[in-house]
């Protein structure tokens, strides 16, 4: 943006100028804006006038503080009180018949131009010796040493049917205006004076506030608050939501996945299979769509380098005398061990199976969570320092011998026992391979594919584990329903997974319960009973009842029946006698206490959560250990979209990830969603990011100093301050303030 402040007297027409210039820039395409300080109009009477000019929209309304360029239409205003507040490299141009260098003394550095316009204007019958009329000779100055051409001069003349004396007068003092840069060390700008002053008409110091403190007829003041924003409150991980978002809008991915990795430390599985409590927080939803803010944290842990994002990882560095055993490398025990590592504790991870992931690695399958997306992370945690025992069985003997030997364990086994139906002897009958547990039957299809060509698969239940097996059964070549008690919109299971589902081909039979398997000489035959919903339950849903009409007991001809009704904790590994609590010590036979985490401890059954679980229960150990307390002050009230102000956004759609077609998904494990396009240089994820409201958080946009018609709320540092003397309440700040950071309080 430039801005010029014009200073002249009423009747030179200084407004006139500004309203030319600005018209000169306009009819190149730019965006203008010029105005006067009225009230000061008489003849005579000092005034000042501003232009502002720039590509885009203008929304500051304010009078200019700290102009680019200055322009002094009478030569009894060129004093040194005319620099107030103006840039170093910018030009002072002045109505005076003398050199510019004559003006060394009061102008030293800056870059000064000198006109003869009121000998030109007056010469060209443009106003009297007495009162000379020289905008339009001050536009061919201005043009000239500002960079316009004279075409561009003339027709912003022409253009409001300015002709005659107004052309000569500008071609003349565009061809003789006089233009260099003062030899001397740029002076210290003027600063206003000191409030109190009263001004007189002729006062060199033009521009003080009046001696009347405004300020005492005021009965509310502006103040600010910083609020949270919905989607970091809405983040069971704990993730700075907003702050990588403001990250990735200015296109520093490094820096969102430097942020992201504060918090978890898998940012590339929760991108991908996170059910994004964040979005449906989002404020934006209210105004058009919610910031796709998944697909964002996939995009920085794809394409940001997480040890340039955190440096210094796999370097030695000065360990802790304590240690700390973590059992299971679910998404808790590595976002534990992760963050204890990170606090310089030396972490043994012990696993039962062969490879780290838990669940991750054995209940997801790869067309959502590529395996060497989890590998990558893994990596990037276990490169932090950690030791890894795999194929190690921690049973209740194993645990209490940990106890002794390390100085605090941690237990994140997740959910091992998995509910189950009684559907009758006619499960064993059918054979041995009829019921299978969901859960198993992903992780035994992930090692030994089967083809279930021709087969008809039923799966029983509504949450993730019950897509991902009736998905990974259809990419197998089966035929697949799903049965669930309850109805589409009370399942679990992440609605994309659950319209992806139906968008492959599974057909899904709501309000339908399982009641027993039978074999009738042909197959298997599994009996329902179709259900309604009654009273809410524990869970806020409603309850589901058996119908009692004839009708309701129904068959279901199949070949395979896989149970996803979920899971609960094994706690047999715990002491006898101990005590669970979520995030807290086990105090029984142990030598050392023990700390659980994950779904072991809350059942929330979510990886994103799971990650929050075990970095939250990392801090108590480390607390238990140190006496350092790393818990964050509660959190502020979280910004509603009642305090937003969305009229200064535009609407514009959310960006969605490109997806394999349906062909393609029927047939193999290849992941479906390919994330936001990298190849565009990143222009989708950034524009994608700006889309965000940063709800509660001041962005210093400036729109409360550029609508305050006083002038007196100022930059100050990295934020603002209101000279409360002369605020007179009116509360427009509060109203243009975007992110609700402003709110007027009552005295």
């Amino acid at each position: 943006m430039i801005e010029m402040t014009i200073y002249g007297r009423g009747g030179q027409g200084g407004v006139t100028l500004a309203k030319l210039i600005a018209n000169a820039y306009f009819l190149e395409g730019k965006h203008v804006q010029a105005f006067g300080v009225y009230a000061a109009e008489r003849s005579g009477a000092p005034l000042q006038a501003y232009v502002r000019i720039d590509d885009v929209e203008i929304t500051n309304h304010n009078q200019i503080r700290t102009p680019d360029h200055v322009i002094v239409l009478d030569r009894t205003l060129t004093t040194p009180c005319v620099l107030t507040g103006h840039k170093p490299d910018g030009w002072v141009i002045l109505n005076s018949p003398e050199p510019p260098d004559a003006f060394a003394e009061l102008f030293p550095g800056r870059q000064v131009a000198t006109i003869d316009a009121t000998t030109i204007a007056v010469t060209n019958g443009l106003g009297t010796r007495t009162v000379p009329i020289v905008n339009t000779t001050m536009l061919g100055a201005v043009g000239r040493v500002l960079g316009l051409t004279l075409d561009d001069v003339t027709g912003a003349l022409a253009e409001v049917n300015f002709g005659g004396g107004n052309i000569t007068a500008a071609t003349r003092a565009f061809e003789t205006v006089r233009a260099e840069r003062l030899a001397g060390a740029v002076a210290a700008p003027a600063t206003p004076p000191k409030a109190g002053k009263i001004m007189g008409l002729l006062d060199d110091e033009v521009g003080g506030h009046p001696r009347i403190h405004t300020g005492d007829w005021t009965t509310r003041q502006p103040h600010r608050q910083q609020l949270a924003p919905p989607c970091n409150n809405g983040c069971p991980a704990g993730n700075d939501v907003r702050g990588f978002v403001e990250a990735m809008a200015k296109g520093d991915h490094n820096e969102a996945l430097r942020i992201l990795l504060e918090t978890s430390p898998l940012p590339g599985v929760c991108g991908r299979v996170c059910p994004a409590p964040c979005m449906d927080a989002c404020n934006r939803q209210e105004f058009d769509e919610s910031i796709n803010i998944r697909e964002l944290e996939r995009f920085a842990a794809d394409e940001g380098h997480p040890h340039v994002a955190i440096r210094g990882v796999g370097e030695p560095h000065r360990w802790r005398d304590e240690t700390v055993a973590v059992v299971g490398s679910g998404p808790a025990g590595l976002s534990a061990a992760y963050h204890l590592a990170r606090l310089a504790y030396r972490v043994t991870l012990l696993e039962r199976d062969s490879e780290l992931g838990g669940v991750m690695r054995t209940g997801i399958p790869a067309y959502r969570l590529p395996r060497d997306v989890l590998d990558r992370e893994i990596k990037f945690i276990v490169d932090h320092g950690i030791e890894v025992k795999t194929g190690t069985s921690v049973d209740q003997e194993e645990l209490l011998r940990l106890t002794h030997s390390f100085s605090a364990v941690f237990v994140g086994t997740g959910l091992q026992h998995l509910r189950s139906v009684d559907l009758g002897n006619g499960s064993a009958e059918a054979g041995d391979k009829t019921v299978e547990q969901g859960l198993a039957f992903l992780d035994r299809i992930r090692v030994d594919p089967e083809s279930l060509t021709g087969l008809h698969v039923i799966v029983i239940g509504g949450g993730n584990t019950a897509m991902d097996a009736a998905r990974s059964a259809r990419r197998l070549g089966a035929k697949v329903e799903v049965v669930y008690r309850r109805t589409r919109e009370q399942m679990p299971a992440i609605r994309e997974e659950i319209e992806e589902a139906v968008e492959e081909g599974i057909v899904l039979r709501e309000l339908v319960s399982p009641v027993r398997l039978r074999h009738d000489g042909v197959g298997p035959l599994l009996t329902c009973v179709r259900m309604r919903l009654g009273e809410p339950d524990d869970s806020g849903r409603p309850r589901p009842e058996q119908e009692t009409s004839e009708d309701a007991y129904f068959d279901m001809r199949c070949d395979r029946v896989l149970l996803a009704l979920g899971q609960s904790s094994d706690l047999s590994i715990l002491p006898e006698g101990s005590e669970v609590r979520n995030q807290e010590s086990l105090l029984g036979l142990t030598g050392a206490p023990v700390f659980a985490g994950g779904d072991f401890a809350a059942n929330d059954g979510t990886v994103t959560a799971a990650i929050g679980s075990g970095r939250s229960t990392a801090w108590h150990i480390h607390r238990t250990l140190s006496g350092e307390d790393l818990f964050p002050p509660p959190a502020e009230a979280v910004a509603g979209s009642d305090v937003l102000h969305t009229h200064v956004f535009s609407h514009a759609p959310r960006a969605e990830s490109k997806t394999l077609s349906m062909k393609e998904r029927r047939q193999s494990f290849t992941e479906v969603r390919s994330g936001l396009s990298a190849a565009d240089n990143s222009v989708e994820a950034v524009a994608e990011a700006g889309r965000c409201f940063s709800c509660g958080v001041c962005t210093v946009c400036d729109r409360c100093m550029d609508y305050c018609p006083e002038g007196i709320l100022l930059r100050s540092g990295g934020g603002y301050e209101v000279d409360f003397e002369y605020c007179k309440g009116c509360g427009i700040c509060a109203a243009e303030c975007p992110r609700g950071v402003i709110y007027m309080a009552d005295l």
